[in-house]
């Protein structure tokens, strides 16, 4: 079974993380509620069993909370994948939303590159849940977006590439981001046959 589960507890940040490649339900529960609907889009649309539970210092801001689970996801999909035998290994998919079109290319190569070419109109965005207004929060800083991928590419050890190619709504190009690498990896994991596929024969 291609499963993983991470612990990981600091002063900023306490993380319990699983992750089924194969399938399984979701249950996301940060502070933060955009950061959970993102990771809510991309569990369902990689179609991967993913559980976070993430308790982090949300008074200072979200910076941690999402760089963390960055981390911790991607050292789930790294061990999960094992030595990667048999799997795609490369994809591509252009997602739209309304206006929004963002393109993701992977290659689980075990080598750490992120190239985010996304341009955001806004430098926030915001959560309008009455929970979140009635503690004074709920400003995402969309720079955090590409800290997530960053902190995920690193550990997962995957060279990822993200751009856009359209859009004018914040929320709409971020939502294209997230589904868009969620196909891609869903793609890039799937099983074809039983030798790793590389010319050196490791990943």
């Amino acid at each position: 079974m291609r499963t993983a589960e991470i612990i990981r507890k600091t002063r900023e940040t306490d993380i319990k993380l699983s992750l089924d490649l194969d399938g399984g339900e979701y249950d996301i529960k940060t502070d933060c509620g955009f950061f959970n609907h993102m990771l809510e889009l991309f569990a369902v649309h990689s179609g991967f069993g993913l559980k976070v539970n993430c308790k982090g210092d949300y008074q200072v801001d979200f910076h941690h909370t999402v760089e963390d689970v960055g981390i911790a996801l991607g050292q789930a999909f790294f061990q999960a994948l094992g030595d990667k035998r048999g799997i795609a290994r490369y994809a591509d998919v252009t997602i739209p939303m309304d206006e929004a079109l963002v393109l993701c290319a992977v290659d689980i190569s075990g080598r750490a590159t992120l190239n985010f070419d996304v341009e955001l109109p806004s430098a926030k965005v915001t959560d309008e849940s009455d929970e979140v207004r009635s503690r004074a929060v709920g400003l995402f800083d969309t720079e955090l977006v590409e800290e997530f991928f960053l902190a995920f590419v690193r550990e997962a050890r995957i060279t990822l590439h993200i751009a856009k190619l359209y859009g004018k709504n914040t929320h709409h190009i971020i939502e294209c981001v997230f589904k868009a690498c969620a196909r891609a990896l869903k793609a890039a994991v799937k099983v074809e046959g039983d030798k790793i596929p590389s010319s050196k024969g490791v990943l």
